[in-house]
């Protein structure tokens, strides 16, 4: 396919069309060419996919790998790091979401047995135990408060430290690190030493489970002898990172969102039943995780493109969640809106793991911050609200809040 469109150097990040909406150069390349080249900053030929089908098409075909270890990691947006990577990056044992069938299969197989929806309905309960809880430390602040700080990533921090066995006193290391290794404008060195600290905490605590098994997740799997120690490691360090990290991006940047659309925010308030709809239609406009990256092992024809072996591919989740195509006035917060097939929790094998717990966190979490807090407001006015943009979930520093 020909045209006269130029060819993007790097994945667009600026939020220039508003906190919300993509930017806008990742909008016009969507209308323009969803499956497009894209000149990466160290100079590889790679490609960008924009378009929903073509995004849902990529996740789901397996000539498209997710492994790291097959060529440098070609970053796809300008960093500050003095030292690239120089050779691929070696595979972490049990880091499932980067590895393909059959490795895949087997991890991901064992940890299954943990997130099923009967044991997440099972968890309900204990989830929103833990939720009014965390709205009653809020309630005994004085406004302003950090809602981020003192609701939105407490949460989820509370839910998956239970449901693993890691100790809540310790989300220090944890959420410090895991911050560290998400952000996008630091070393390689300093990405590596985090990483490290979160296995060498986890490694260890998972050898004492072992040991001395408890009620918990990690406790079940560290009883299965086919798994390594260092594969329950990588495995761990995903969950824990993934389980709170994303759940609380959304529960602040969704707070936020509502609290800019007055209308949407007083129709859930009116009707609880709305709840679900609305979980699924934040998920989608929000797109925290906003790209993905594959490998293609193979020549492949997308939307169009052949998209030559050997290159690398991002997946731009958030163009496609906003596609005009796939869902009618796509960057309008829409909260009746039949929002499921969004692809913020991903598509084919590596579909998230945990996202019948993150909707079940975040139903309650919205629930009941819109119950308790009636009249919620942010301190300060939306455009002085600091972003999280210089890392690979986006989200707030701090959602400053009041209550009449």
């Amino acid at each position: 396919m020909s045209r006269a469109i130029s060819v993007p150097h790097g994945l667009p990040v600026e939020r220039d069309a508003g906190p919300f909406a993509p930017p806008s150069r990742l909008t016009r390349l969507r209308e323009e060419r969803p499956v497009s080249p894209m000149v990466f900053p160290d100079g590889h030929e790679g490609w960008i996919v924009t378009g929903y089908e073509a995004v849902r098409q990529v996740l789901a075909d397996t000539r498209f790998s997710s492994r790291q270890d097959l060529d440098i990691t070609h970053v796809p947006y300008a960093t500050s790091d003095p030292t690239p990577p120089s050779e691929p990056s070696p595979q972490v044992p049990g880091m499932f979401v980067t590895m393909d069938p059959p490795e895949h299969t087997r991890l991901r197989g064992r940890l299954t047995g943990a997130f099923t929806a009967k044991r997440m309905k099972q968890l309900a309960e204990r989830i929103s135990e833990l939720v009014e809880r965390q709205l009653d430390e809020l309630a005994r602040l004085s406004p302003p408060v950090d809602l981020f700080g003192e609701f939105a990533l407490p949460v989820p921090s509370l839910v998956i430290c239970e449901l693993l066995g890691v100790p809540y006193a310790d989300r220090e290391n944890f959420q410090g690190n895991s911050a560290t290794f998400l952000a996008r404008d630091i070393s390689l060195d300093e990405k590596f030493a985090a990483y490290g600290a979160m296995t060498e905490y986890l490694s260890e605590l998972i050898t004492s489970k072992r040991a001395d098994p408890g009620a918990d997740v990690l406790s079940e799997l560290a009883q299965h002898d086919d798994l390594t120690v260092e594969e329950l490691t990588g495995a761990a360090v995903l969950l824990l990172l993934a389980g709170h990290e994303t759940t609380a991006d959304v529960l602040a940047m969704g707070t936020f969102a509502l609290l800019e659309h007055p209308a949407q925010l007083a129709e859930l308030r009116a009707d609880p039943e709305l709840m679900p709809g609305a979980v699924e239609e934040l998920m989608r406009y929000l797109s925290v995780v906003d790209s993905v990256q594959r490998y293609a092992t193979e020549d492949a024809d997308v939307g169009g493109e052949t998209i030559g072996e050997g290159s690398t591919v991002v997946l731009s989740l958030l163009a496609a969640n906003h596609d005009p195509r796939r869902f009618d006035d796509p960057d309008v917060l829409e909260i009746h809106r039949e929002a499921r097939g969004h692809l913020n929790l991903g598509h084919g094998i590596h579909q998230c793991l945990g996202g019948q717990l993150a909707r079940i966190e975040l139903r309650a979490g919205f629930a009941g911050l819109l119950r308790r807090f009636p009249n919620l407001e942010l301190a300060v006015p939306a455009d002085e609200v600091r972003l999280k943009t210089d890392a690979n979930i986006y989200g707030v520093r701090e959602l400053p809040v009041t209550w009449g």
